[in-house]
């Protein structure tokens, strides 16, 4: 029997198996802990992070306001390096609550995905 993290970790290399960024279209890429949420812009093509942000410094007063907050910053960092485009990873997470939260964020920010 897996653990809820060997099924996470299962279900994003799924995806991951799916979800590649490049230089022109890189991805946000986001990770749940049990108190903070990071997302990073990540071009796989020269595995470099381009921007990244969290929840730590997020300004808002519940969590999923500091998660929108978040996806609204990380998605300013991308159009600030002239990146319009990205390709959502959600780490295996179920794209719900946070995550969801910070994706609506992120293209309030400016980003298509």
């Amino acid at each position: 029997m897996q653990s809820k993290l060997q099924k996470r970790e299962r279900r994003h290399r799924r995806i991951r198996a799916r979800v590649i960024g490049t230089s022109a279209r890189p991805r946000l890429s986001v990770f749940r802990s049990n108190r903070f949420l990071s997302a990073q812009i990540i071009d796989d093509s020269v595995a470099r992070t381009l921007a990244s942000v969290s929840t730590r410094t997020a300004k808002g007063k519940t969590r999923l306001e500091k998660a929108r907050a978040a996806g609204e910053a990380v998605a300013g960092a991308a159009v600030k390096l002239g990146i319009k485009k990205a390709a959502f990873d959600r780490g295996g997470y179920g794209y719900l609550g946070a995550v969801r939260a910070l994706a609506e964020g992120a293209r309030a920010g400016g980003l298509e995905f």
